[in-house]
């Protein structure tokens, strides 16, 4: 144990005494947030005045509803079949209000009866605060045309807390997770070099077990990956407010998970590579297209049809997947349990291929 303390020392020592690589695995994330996070770390939360209405049972007074909110110009009125479906859309930010026309309504009316109409929408949002009465006014005139009588409408606010998500509470997962990226795949680029200078195969010859050897390179990879995401995450905290909703435990987990994962899968790239050079440019083909085709930048559902199979074969759209939606409650692609087994895969295959086609001289 003490041998393979020594050596993860010795490696941690060369990586800190490395200024290219330390300002790839450190600097360039930090750099990269700043710059980033600076341009979108603006709330931007601005009244989109998109009404959900859900009518749950066929009538006029839907109609008529939609009709009245739909000549008010600023609004933009979403028919939805399901108050699930709506109140979800109203949790991501889509819509200002849901209004839901319950069943029965139709039958309270004709019986003269006052009728509760629940009108949901998110309490942190001003722009929802506004519209409420604006939504009132509007059923007194369609209830006063359909019926020429007293009140009989009764709009009901139902508060619902939605977390606001800002753009860089998206993008901070995001720059962690290519951070750990680069971190797995660059960093095998040092196996390929010791290869290539025949330090490897002198070091072979040592009583220094070859296995020790790779586990003190791989737990040098782990600690960097864990000092990035203090990092990261406390410039996110102190420049740009972002706090971690999730737990702590989890989030350390899937960092270690992520970075075992490219640790893996970049050894088993360099398995391949005759040379340090021919090494990099294996890394930068499968390092390039990763970062902009796994949704790390940019929401998935923006990425063109023909592109999405390749996004979902790579490990990087899960970690950033996970990442942020135990970071900062980010609506998920996938579910978590999902995001883990897929890197676990990616471990797994990566490692066993890693050690079938890994050669020391």
């Amino acid at each position: 144990m003490n041998t393979l303390f020594q050596l993860v020392m010795a490696n941690f020592k060369e990586m800190v005494r490395d200024r290219m690589a330390l300002f790839w695995f450190l600097a360039f994330p930090v750099l990269f947030i700043l710059l980033f996070g600076t341009i979108f770390s603006e709330n931007n939360d601005t009244a989109s005045f998109s009404i959900g209405l859900v009518q749950e049972e066929p009538g006029l007074l839907g109609d008529g509803l939609a009709q009245a909110l739909g000549s008010i110009p600023s609004l933009k009125i979403e028919r939805g079949t399901s108050r699930q479906q709506e109140l979800r859309a109203l949790e991501r930010g889509d819509r200002s209000l849901v209004i839901v026309l319950p069943a029965g309504l139709s039958r309270l009316l004709e019986e003269g009866s006052s009728a509760e109409i629940p009108i949901y929408y998110d309490e942190t949002r001003q722009s929802s605060h506004v519209l409420l009465p604006v939504i009132g006014r509007v059923l007194d005139e369609v209830e006063r045309r359909m019926t020429n009588s007293p009140r009989l409408l009764d709009p009901r606010p139902e508060p619902v807390h939605a977390v606001r998500l800002r753009q860089i509470d998206y993008l901070l997962p995001g720059v962690l997770a290519m951070a750990i990226m680069q971190l797995g795949l660059f960093g095998s680029l040092r196996l390929a070099y010791l290869r290539e200078q025949k330090i490897l195969k002198r070091l072979g010859a040592t009583p220094l077990p070859r296995g020790m050897l790779l586990g003190g390179e791989v737990i040098v990879r782990l600690l960097m990956a864990l000092i990035q995401t203090t990092t990261i995450v406390v410039i996110g905290a102190l420049v740009f407010r972002v706090t971690v909703l999730g737990s702590w435990f989890i989030v350390v987990g899937l960092v270690l998970m992520g970075a075992a994962t490219f640790v893996s899968l970049g050894y088993m790239l360099v398995s391949f590579a005759r040379s340090e050079e021919s090494g990099h440019g294996i890394i930068q083909l499968v390092q390039f297209p990763m970062m902009f085709i796994s949704g790390i930048f940019f929401p998935v559902n923006m990425m063109p049809g023909f592109l999405r199979p390749v996004m979902k074969a790579m490990p990087l759209t899960y970690l950033a997947d996970a990442l942020r939606q135990v970071m900062t409650g980010t609506p998920p692609q996938y579910s978590l349990a999902t995001d883990v087994t897929v890197l676990g895969a990616w471990l797994i295959v990566t490692f066993a291929l890693g050690i079938r086609f890994f050669q020391w001289e």
